[in-house]
């Protein structure tokens, strides 16, 4: 299986996070939440299985805590298919999405400051006329 672990755009809450697994057969799967290591027993946890259609499951659970400074809050898939389970760990930092976005907006107002500093000089040297 292929593991994602993000925070979904559309959050439900301000602490919500998404652990998806991908492409695995059978579908036997096993889904679970750490933090710092201990499995999470006591956190709201929604889970959603559907079939691809082409043999393959996909599953997704939906983690909403509250984060702790410090804490690390870990997803851990079980499967099969896999030597030992899987555990990807939550990286808070700005997802590539996010840096996109920044880019786009830097390059949009550079762009706008570029193009307003060409329109200044153009209308000084027309009214110097």
């Amino acid at each position: 299986p292929r593991v994602t672990l993000m925070m979904p755009v559309k959050q439900v809450s301000s602490s919500s996070l998404v652990c998806s697994a991908y492409d695995f057969y059978p579908k036997q799967i096993k889904v679970s939440w750490l933090r710092d290591g201990k499995v999470m027993t006591t956190d709201a946890v929604s889970i959603e299985e559907l079939a691809n259609g082409d043999w393959y499951y996909q599953i997704h659970s939906h983690l909403e805590y509250t984060p702790k400074s410090g804490e690390k809050i870990s997803c851990m898939v079980e499967h099969g298919s896999f030597n030992k389970p899987m555990i990807i760990d939550w990286d808070p930092s700005i997802s590539e999405s996010d840096w996109d976005k920044i880019s786009i907006g830097a390059s949009g107002l550079v762009l706008g400051i570029i193009t307003a500093a060409a329109g200044l000089m153009y209308y000084k040297k027309k009214s110097a006329d």
